[in-house]
């Protein structure tokens, strides 16, 4: 493979953007400071001190009783690890758009048999279809994988009914890709039959990019016992074990980042659970009711998503160019639509982490001025 890819040295002279993408986020100053710290061993007490603390306070701030795991990675990573470790043939992955049908990607590369219930994008995932397609089939599924937030179309999907239909299925495992919502839009993990659920820490944690963050349940650790083959880094029962016996990750984590985590997630509790799921609701309320008077929005209404709005570009501008300009005008940074599916036709903005109402205002006004609205 030839490599047509020039060197381009990276320099101290770029201009600050405040970020509106769908992730990475804007970053609370004192909680990148914390990277700073002088360098300790991943296997001294400090390591342990740090370690549990995130761990325990992540629940406390999700309101599980689940096991959870912090591994150094994006949570791309889970993708991974949560099919080796739960699937051992079939798994359902109900598609709506480029992430979730890059989970169904996953499990095939994987070598796993992948049935698929296919939405036109912009369209919510049903439970009714999943509670049809469990009861019809001939197979035994091992996992339902599904996205809760599906940011390449600005859907949320109904991820609470959803796990209620796989509960009636016992043998059956419930997988969640919340990379962009966690954090940002409530959810009551256990109520819901959730086995599995997984986050980035750079989308609505507002943290710096480098952590994936998973809450397994107790039938969801067992499963993976009983497996001839698992994940060898994501694996449930070596990180939980690992955890329980020396309060420290198995492998050598990025400690940086692990110290800006513990920071964030202090600001996290203290505005709770609920709170900060308030004041994301609020964004995306404004965002749609400015998307409604000035373009439209692209997802089925009433599913869309709490994090990142997706906009139908019903004016016709130049989505590229008006990103361009409010960049060098305004520096504010926001999304063209995803892929050549929708670029140009969409554009998105990221409402979450440590953004409110009236730092998105500032972005939308930017756009109306740049875009001539």
């Amino acid at each position: 493979m030839d490599d047509v890819t020039e060197k381009r040295e990276y320099t101290d002279d770029y201009q600050d953007k405040t970020l509106y993408i769908p992730g990475p986020t804007e970053v609370r100053e004192d909680v990148i400071e914390e990277m700073c710290q002088p360098m300790f061993g991943h296997r001294m007490d400090r390591m342990t001190d740090l370690y549990t603390t995130i761990v325990e306070d992540t629940k406390e701030f999700l309101g599980t009783d689940n096991d959870l795991m912090i591994l150094t990675g994006s949570g791309t990573e889970i993708w991974e690890s949560s099919t080796l470790n739960l699937v051992d043939e079939n798994i359902l992955v109900p598609t709506c758009g480029s992430f979730s049908e890059r989970h169904a990607n996953v499990a095939e590369r994987l070598g796993k048999n992948v049935d698929r219930i296919e939405y036109e994008w912009g369209q919510a995932i049903k439970p009714e279809d999943i509670r049809e397609a469990l009861e019809s089939s001939d197979k035994h599924y091992d996992v339902v994988a599904t996205v809760m937030n599906e940011s390449s179309t600005g859907i949320r999907n109904p991820i609470e009914e959803i796990g209620d239909v796989v509960a009636e299925y016992p043998d059956t495992y419930f997988v969640v890709d919340a990379v962009s919502a966690l954090g940002g839009d409530y959810v009551d993990i256990d109520e819901h039959n959730i086995d599995v659920i997984f986050a980035s820490s750079q989308k609505a944690f507002a943290m710096p990019p480098g952590l994936a963050i998973c809450t397994v349940s107790d039938d969801a650790f067992e499963r993976e016992l009983s497996k001839d083959s698992a994940s060898w880094y994501g694996g449930f029962q070596r990180a939980l074990d690992y955890y329980d016996r020396k309060g420290q990750t198995h492998s050598t984590p990025a400690i940086p980042i692990m110290l800006a985590y513990r920071k964030q997630m202090k600001y996290m509790l203290e505005e709770g659970h609920e709170g900060r799921d308030q004041r994301h609701r609020e964004m995306a309320e404004y965002t749609r009711d400015w998307a409604y008077e000035r373009f439209d929005m692209f997802p089925e209404e009433g599913y869309e998503s709490q994090t990142v709005a997706c906009i139908e570009n019903t004016q016709g501008i130049d989505v590229a160019a008006t990103i361009e300009e409010v960049s060098e005008k305004y520096d504010m940074a926001f999304s063209n639509g995803y892929g050549s599916a929708l670029g140009e036709k969409t554009f998105r903005i990221g409402h979450m982490g440590e953004h409110d109402v009236e730092s998105i205002k500032a972005l939308t006004d930017a756009i109306e001025d740049v875009a001539g609205l």
